[in-house]
């Protein structure tokens, strides 16, 4: 060896040592690291659980004579997905104000605190961010029935807006005054039903439709087979959208005092309005009586600043935001009083998990109603629906734990919100009370199946699928490129009609109706509340309220708390998940913008429809699902 390589030798091994002394180093220097933000994370977790308390209050300065500013940003849901209030307060501190989810439930809870609170001076409703689905009619109603009940407290209410759509207006005509910018508008188009149809758009690209289903009015196939709206589904659909329609004039001339006919006037001769106003939005408004005056941005704080006072600063008027004041408003329990427990199926009902305020999972739902039923504090349980229904197993598991509910001797009533169809009412039949809201979508009993095959799609650029099997149903293995057997596609139909006489049994057993009956009635077809009362579909029409008050009354309750059986995450997954979330943001090359144009309105759709057929997981692949009501 020669002195050369010798030297190389200990110089590559003092080199190879260096590196596993620097690389130990950086591993310790990444491990202390590690400490100090498990540490730094500790920490706020405390700060927030200390801020929050046990029931999730967090301590809000309010200023005296204060107007609560219901200013909700995001979707109104029934049920919405869980948020820190920590971050609400730090959110609110640097002006940040992100679209969510907002349940119904807080906003009644937010203005049903600020009409006791003192320091609360009146209501300002700001709801230009507020975004409703066409099936949320009765959420609306339940909102608009505490501002009504607010003003019976004598507090002001004040609507201010740049324009309202027609289901904020819902809400801003039980205000005292409304205001709205002299360049805004009000456009009252009243509801409607309307789909896209696919049938010559799969067979020019020869995709093979296979549908399954039971149910004259059962339409939720109908886009894959057909080009327009099949008259039963067009007299199904006008039936409820007209009575939708009519709680919606009622109620907005009813809050305004309006001369009966003024709502569908306008509605309908908005061009005639329009030509007598010079095409004026704002003007028509005013003179149809349904805004008080028009006022700019700066005019309108100028006059909130006189009803309620300035601000410390002197740029705005003494106000606390809904966020804030929400977390600020604690749950009102007492430990000592027997339990009436919420568990809410809210969104597609799925097979499985899933979480909260995205769809109800079948195993989710029946876990908390298991818990309940566990739980010897709770004496009653109100199964809150909002669901267009989905899969027919997930369906039946949720039923299953409500029976096994009803034989722990646990009285269970059924309170549907805006939608409760299909698998919504499956898993509402058993309980021993169904209570609606006059505007709630229910009904649609029946059951379909439903997959696509791309047999002569691929034949047209020359691929084939061939091969043997053991039996006649060994072909399936190919299915998909492959065309579906006819023996596979007549066992599917048998598994369809058996799954809907399991719906009217579902409904035979719960409701004690005629399994003839039932199917008259259902067929598919919805109904709005109160023609599901005339049917006996649905026992009682009323809000959320009057079905808490009979799972009371049934339990021989007079003193009670009410309780949420919700799995929520703990303060540590929830700041972990939102720091994960901040720094996926923080990877991108600038900050995600607001879907604009129509390219982007196509993607959101593509989007929404990769999500819609997600939730299609039912392993019979049989479902009991409202598509025509979501």
């Amino acid at each position: 060896m020669s002195e050369h390589q010798s030297n190389f030798t200990v110089w590559g091994f003092v080199k190879g040592f260096a590196k596993l002394i620097i690389g130990f180093l950086l591993l310790l220097q990444g491990l202390i690291g590690l400490v100090i933000l498990l540490l730094f994370v500790g920490v706020l977790v405390e700060v927030s659980n200390g801020l929050a308390g046990d029931n999730d209050e967090v301590s809000v300065s309010i200023p005296d004579g204060a107007a609560l500013v219901l200013d909700p940003n995001g979707v109104l849901v029934e049920q919405a997905e869980d948020i820190d209030p920590f971050e609400v307060i730090i959110e609110d501190a640097y002006g940040i104000d992100e679209p969510s989810q907002i349940e119904v439930h807080d906003l009644v809870r937010v203005i049903r605190a600020a009409k006791e609170d003192k320091r609360i001076k009146g209501l300002v409703l700001d709801l230009g961010n507020l975004g409703v689905s066409s099936s949320s009619a009765s959420k609306l109603h339940y909102v608009a029935e505490e501002i009504a009940a607010f003003k019976e407290s004598g507090k002001k209410i004040i609507a201010v807006g740049d324009y309202f759509s027609q289901d904020q207006y819902l809400l801003a005509a039980g205000a005292d005054e409304i205001y709205m910018n002299d360049f805004g508008n009000l456009l009252i188009y009243g509801y409607g039903s309307y789909g896209t149809y696919l049938k010559s758009f799969l067979e020019k690209l020869k995709i093979t439709s296979h549908v399954f289903r039971v149910g004259t009015f059962k339409s939720a196939v109908e886009p894959f087979i057909r080009d327009d709206m099949s008259p039963e589904a067009k007299e199904a659909n006008l039936a409820f959208l007209n009575a939708i329609w009519g709680e919606y004039v009622g109620a907005v001339e009813g809050a305004r005092g309006l001369a009966p006919g003024t709502v569908e006037n306008y509605a309908d001769n908005m061009g005639v309005i329009m030509q007598s106003v010079n095409g004026d939005f704002a003007k028509a408004a005013i003179e149809a009586g349904f805004i008080d005056g028009l006022k700019s941005r700066a005019e309108m704080n100028a006059y909130l600043s006189e009803a309620f006072g300035k601000s410390r600063d002197g740029k705005s008027f003494r106000k606390v935001g809904f966020r804030r004041y929400l977390a600020s408003v604690g749950d009102e329990e007492d430990d000592s009083d027997p339990n009436i427990a919420i568990i809410t199926a809210s969104g597609t009902i799925v097979d499985g998990e899933a979480p909260v305020g995205r769809a109800a999972g079948g195993d989710t739902v029946a876990a908390q109603l298991i818990k309940a039923r566990e739980d010897a504090k709770v004496k009653a349980v109100v199964l809150r629906i909002d669901s267009p229904g989905g899969s027919a197993f997930a369906s039946d598991i949720i039923r299953d734990e409500v029976l096994a509910l009803k034989a722990a001797g646990k009285p269970v009533v059924a309170s549907m919100g805006s939608l409760a169809a299909s698998g919504g009412y499956w898993i509402a039949a058993p309980a021993d009370e169904i209570w609606a809201a006059p505007t709630t979508i229910t009904g649609s009993i029946g059951i379909f199946g439903y997959f696509n095959t791309f047999e002569n799609t691929a034949a047209e650029v020359g691929v084939f699928v061939d091969g043997v099997g053991t039996t006649s149903l060994s072909p399936l293995l190919a299915t998909g490129i492959g065309p579906l057997p006819d023996s596979a596609s007549d066992i599917i139909q048998q598994s369809i009609e058996h799954g809907y006489d399991r719906f009217l049994t579902v409904v035979n057993e719960g409701r004690g109706l005629e399994k003839e009956y039932i199917d008259s009635v259902g067929q598919g077809r919805v109904w709005i509340g109160s023609a599901a009362q005339e049917r006996r579909l649905v026992d009682k029409l009323g809000d959320f309220d009057d079905a808490v008050a009979a799972a009371a009354e049934r339990a021989g309750l007079e003193k009670y708390d009410v309780v949420r059986m919700k799995d929520r995450r703990t303060r540590f997954e929830m700041l972990i998940d939102n720091l994960a979330a901040k720094a996926a943001l923080a990877t991108r090359s600038e900050k995600p913008k607001r879907a604009q144009g129509a390219v982007a309105r196509i993607i959101r759709e593509a989007e929404k429809q990769a999500a819609f057929f997600d939730e299609f997981n039912d392993p019979n692949a049989t479902y009991a699902r409202c598509i025509a009501c979501e």
